[in-house]
């Protein structure tokens, strides 16, 4: 079997400089043509012209009255045609320096392009001595984090950050198998962050009903569950006694951490409540109503931000497209019974859902798109959101993860903003506004 010839890559140096070098061979053949032929038609031109006015001349004297008339066209003719060929060479002198005009352009043209090349190759030097310098330095920190034990001491916020910062740069440098150890030692530090949160709200919990005890409340409800983006909170009975929860009606609320005020979340009537972006910094309440009377839980603080989830959407916002994997649940208020795999695309100028090569929907970012997550739904209620495309046609669409569920969400709000429009849930147009 024969093999086909192989293909050499050339560089643009190599091109710019073959483009030259045909040019110039070109331009010199060219003028070396050009002064030849030049020379040959005036020669021409001139022994033409002189037998025509020697024969012409002969002619005048040996003809009679009735030819004459005939040697007078003639005579005519031949100045005719030295006017032509003077205009001739006067055009030909134009597009003589039209040529030397498009040389000289095209001799610029090489000098930036070389210009260009240089320019391109002493950055493309300065950028892998600024890559090998950070590779360098990972590789110190990554050593040096090795010899420390990872204790409750070290794991604050700045140290989280410097985590990601430094696998964003390992991964640039197309170093996968450190981008691995990083990214499990991140999830390490997050359950350990996840874990700390937890405690820190079960002993806010304990402390809260060591104070209604003193005073003598009585507290039936409370809120369970991690008070972070990307977990979900859920009303559980404090005691025996409390009335069964199916029996209560709920809604849930946002208080603004800065004004105090209470703001309804609309559709928020279920047990569990996933708390979504647009949560992160207000405390969240739940009005329970059993037996005509109104009981009222709330979160301790402020709901916190998912560890790592800025960088990420920084790094999602470079780019023109993402997409997410995810299963729609529901369509048009609808149970949506076919489970396969969809595709939710995020742009800087739309959204789309696909699947496969069909299209369910394609929209630009308008005022009457909805995105926000899932007011209800149980543990899952974390990983969905609701999508509004256009009137007449929503979504209730399951992601992978929790960070998926958010990444989607921040970063079309994030590029709605760019459009300036405020693209959230039913009902918070309110809330973007006060």
């Amino acid at each position: 079997m024969k093999k086909g010839p192989v293909l050499r890559r050339v560089s643009v140096r190599d091109l710019a400089d073959k483009f030259e070098k045909g040019f110039a061979d070109a331009e010199a053949v060219g003028k070396s043509d050009e002064s030849k032929l030049r020379e040959l038609v005036a020669l021409e031109r001139h022994v033409l012209l002189e037998k025509l006015n020697s024969a012409l001349g002969s002619l005048q004297v040996r003809v009679t009255d009735r030819t004459k008339d005939d040697v007078d066209e003639a005579i005519s003719m031949v100045a005719d045609l030295s006017v032509k060929l003077k205009q001739s060479d006067g055009e030909f002198s134009q597009e003589k320096e039209h040529v030397k005009i498009l040389a000289d352009f095209l001799k610029q043209a090489i000098e930036d392009t070389k210009r260009l090349v240089d320019e391109e190759k002493n950055f493309a030097r300065h950028e892998i001595e600024i890559a090998k310098a950070a590779v360098q330095r990972v590789e110190e920190a990554f050593q040096e984090q090795q010899r420390i034990p990872i204790t409750s001491d070290n794991l604050g916020s700045e140290d989280l950050m410097k985590e990601v910062q430094d696998a964003r740069r390992i991964k640039m440098l197309h170093q996968h198998s450190k981008v691995l150890e990083m990214e499990l030692e991140l999830q390490e530090l997050r359950i350990q962050l996840a874990e700390m949160s937890t405690y820190s709200n079960q002993l806010l919990k304990e402390l809260t009903m060591s104070k209604g005890l003193e005073e003598n409340k009585c507290y039936l409800y409370e809120l369970d569950g991690p008070e972070i983006l990307g977990s979900y909170l859920c009303i559980t009975p404090r005691t025996e006694t409390a009335p069964h929860l199916s029996e209560c009606s709920v809604q849930w609320y946002r208080i603004c951490s800065k004004d105090k005020e209470k703001k309804i979340i609309s559709g928020a009537t279920k047990l569990v409540y996933a708390p979504e972006p647009f949560d992160v910094g207000q405390i969240l309440l739940a009005d329970i109503v059993v037996n005509s009377e109104r009981l009222s839980v709330q979160t301790n603080g402020p709901i916190g931000p998912a560890p790592g989830l800025g960088s990420y959407i920084e790094e999602l916002v470079r780019i023109s497209e993402t997409e997410f994997n995810v299963v729609v649940i529901q369509m048009n208020e609808e149970i949506y019974s076919v489970h396969s795999v969809h595709v939710f695309h995020v742009g800087k100028m739309r959204v789309k859902l696909s699947e496969g090569r069909f299209v369910k929907a394609k929209e630009s970012y308008s005022t009457s798109m909805q995105l926000c997550g899932t007011r209800g739904g149980g543990n899952a209620a974390a990983l969905s959101l609701f999508w509004q495309a256009k009137e007449g046609l929503s979504f209730v669409l399951a992601f992978e993860s929790d960070r998926e569920r958010n990444a989607a969400i921040m970063l079309a709000r994030r590029f709605a903003f760019d459009w300036s429009i405020a693209l959230l849930g039913p009902g918070d147009c309110t809330i973007w506004n006060g």
